[in-house]
């Protein structure tokens, strides 16, 4: 099957796109890890659908490179909305998109008839461990210690931009051994469904950077729903950043800029990159694959 794509990035978060509007892709699971490997396929963190939706203006499905379905991927929204409107499916500069994690409502830039970059309402964050979920007594899991073994615990706070997210901040992230310590905590026995992993640290009053290791991807260079989770928790626990103001956060592909509002809801605000087009033949193999 010869199936058409185009690769886009938000900060080096790079996913293949394929417009499904007119027709659906066959078994996306398996084609999303099968064009994922950075060896063998194109080379992503994860494959994102563009679809028809009978709620909002378009609708988005995203997998992950191990081929599992994500809720939520704030930097894909934006390269969707570009996508969109690059390529004339719409003339509006504001759209709504269906996710698995609610509809979000996107602002685009447009200069020179292209979008530059994209606002997205990401909506508000979850902070109940039921709710993100999270296996806990507590009602909420905030700057508390982590059991990893018996030799390792972090203290960080869960919480929910979409999809689950626990945020521990460090002294310095480029000395986290995140391959080793990023999938223990991402399979821990207290996420029932996995979870994303962000190690931040606070660089002033304004700006803080993190690693993140993705759920299903494994170290991304940058997560839109992770900034999210990262700005509103430096502001619960004071660590960086004030309510209704910008906060710089920085990640492995660039900056992204995050205002936690008075009225409870998430602007993720950042550029979305066009890489290039391109056809790739899909064998049968994966299309069946089970």
């Amino acid at each position: 099957m010869r199936m058409e794509f185009s690769k886009m990035h938000g900060c080096g978060n790079d996913y293949v796109y394929v417009n499904c509007m007119d027709s659906e892709l066959p078994n996306p699971e398996a084609i999303s890890e099968y064009v994922s490997h950075r060896q063998f396929g194109i080379g992503a963190d994860g494959l994102i659908l563009i679809m028809p939706s009978e709620k909002a203006d378009f609708r988005m499905r995203m997998f992950n490179a191990d081929a599992s379905e994500g809720k939520m991927c704030g930097n894909g929204t934006r390269c969707v909305a570009k996508y969109v409107y690059d390529n004339g499916l719409t003339d509006k500069t504001t759209i709504t998109l269906e996710t698995l994690s609610g509809i979000k409502t996107i602002d685009m830039t447009v200069v020179d008839g292209k979008v530059t970059e994209a606002t997205v309402d990401m909506g508000e964050p979850i902070f109940k461990t039921k709710e993100i979920p999270m296996i806990s007594d507590h009602f909420v899991f905030m700057d508390q210690g982590l059991v990893i073994d018996e030799d390792l615990t972090y203290n960080g706070t869960a919480v929910s931009m979409g999809n689950p997210h626990f945020v521990i901040f460090v002294e310095d992230v480029d000395a986290i051994k995140l391959e080793e310590i990023g999938p223990r905590i991402e399979h821990h026995h207290l996420f029932p469904e996995r979870t994303n992993v962000e190690f931040v640290q606070v660089l002033d009053d304004n700006t803080v950077k993190f690693r993140v290791w993705e759920r299903g991807s494994g170290e991304t260079w940058a997560c839109g729903t992770g900034a999210c989770a990262v700005a509103v928790t430096s502001i619960f626990l004071n660590h960086a950043g004030k309510k209704d103001q910008e906060l710089k956060v920085l990640v492995k592909g660039g900056e992204l800029k995050i205002t936690y509002k008075s009225d409870n809801h998430v602007l993720l605000k950042g550029p979305a990159t066009h890489v290039f087009d391109g056809v790739i033949e899909i064998p049968e193999a994966i299309i069946n694959k089970i």
